[in-house]
This record gives C-alpha cells, structure tokens and sequence, in this order.
C-alpha cells in the first residue's frame, strides 16, 4: 500500500514542481521515502498536506529545501546522514546548516530532524516521537480536541475561526494542501460532529459553511 501511494503522491510532487525544486524531486530519495515510510506513513495514513523537497527563501536570498513538510502544523522533517551532516561536514556546510535552522524559524517551521540510523535501527522511537509532535501541536488548544478531532479536523476549525467570514471548500483545500475528496471528507465529518453548517437549502451545491459555536469550545 505504500509504495503505491508514494509512487503516486511522488508524480504529483514532481507534476507541480519546476526548477531547482524539480531537479531535487528527479535525483536519489532514499532518505526523504525512509522518513516519509517509517514515520509518516504508519501513523497518517496519508500524504495529504505533505510536500516533498518544500523550497523557502532565507533572508540573504539563497533557496532552502525541507526534505518533508507538513503545512498544516508547518513541521519540517528532515532526514540526516552521519557522514553529509557531521563525519565530513564543512566549515561552509555547517554555517550553512545553522543558516537552514534559522530560516525555518523565521517562517514559524517547526524544525524535526531524524538521523538516517535512528531511522533503520529505532522506527518505533521516532514514530512515537512523531506522534507525540501531532498531539501536542494539532491542538494546544486543549484535549477535547485532540481526543475528538483528526489533524486535519482540527487545523481547518483552527483556520476557519481566524476569516472574518464563512468558510469555503477552497479555504479547506488551501490549509490542508489537498484536493477536492479529502477537502469534501473533512468538511462532511465536520458537518456530522455539528461543527459547521452549509450555507444554503435544498438541492443547490454548497460553496460556504458557518461554524457554528461548538466549534469555538473545541478551541478553549
């Protein structure tokens, strides 16, 4: 079932990439598929939110990728080499490195790392770490939340309470980085949990929701 899901996810990566990006998506990827494999897959499920190889711009001006990152809750993950990250590391390349981490906290990421080692020979370490990330992140809000909601229920109740206006199936597209199906799965649970409301009546085709004041609670 993985190797399915990440061949396709992986096309769509590369389908909507360009660039250096592209370049990055088109060589070796045995670590980002490890880190995606061993941690995201068996907790998530999904690829829905995910981007591989996600490029910012660092102050100076020089483009950064993070190997995995999760929008949702803004978590780069990173696999990392002994040998490219530490054993042979440059003076530059660690300058560098310090450059990266600092970059990721200017844009509000949450910074993951997992050695390539931890990954082969500590899978159960690294998805609890993993796991315990989600919980305390996808709702610091409080754990009626977290008991009740999935990450994904959570973050487009989070997001629909900061628009001055209804929510709309694009705007649940926007945070979770996913397409219509996932969009429309979550906003029909949201909807059977009396979270939200279409906007509307009778046959016509729902386009805005109201969240309604339960919603507000499950934030407290």
């Amino acid at each position: 079932m993985f190797e399915q899901e990440y061949v396709k996810f992986l096309m769509r990566q590369r389908a909507g990439a360009s660039g250096q990006r592209l370049e990055r998506l088109n060589k070796d990827l045995v670590g980002e598929k490890k880190l995606l494999e061993v941690v995201v897959w068996p907790i998530m499920k999904s690829f829905d939110g995910w981007t591989m190889e996600h490029e910012v711009m660092s102050s100076s001006g020089v483009k950064i990728y993070i190997d995995t990152f999760f929008d949702p809750l803004g978590f780069g993950l990173e696999s990392e080499g002994f040998v490219v990250h530490a054993e042979s590391i440059t003076r530059d390349r660690f300058s560098f490195e310090k450059m990266r981490v600092r970059t990721m906290a200017i844009y509000g990421y949450r910074y993951i790392p997992f050695s390539r080692d931890e990954l082969d020979k500590q899978p159960d370490a690294c998805r609890r770490s993993f796991y315990e990330l989600l919980g305390r992140y996808s709702s610091r809000a409080g754990s009626k939340a977290v008991e009740e909601l999935s990450v994904f229920e959570r973050e487009v109740i989070r997001y629909g309470l900061r628009l001055n206006r209804n929510l709309r199936l694009e705007d649940v597209k926007y945070v979770l980085k996913s397409g219509y199906r996932r969009s429309s799965n979550v906003i029909n649970e949201l909807i059977k949990k009396n979270l939200i409301k279409p906007i509307g009546s009778g046959n016509q085709r729902f386009h805005e929701y109201e969240l309604l004041p339960l919603a507000s609670e499950y934030m407290l």
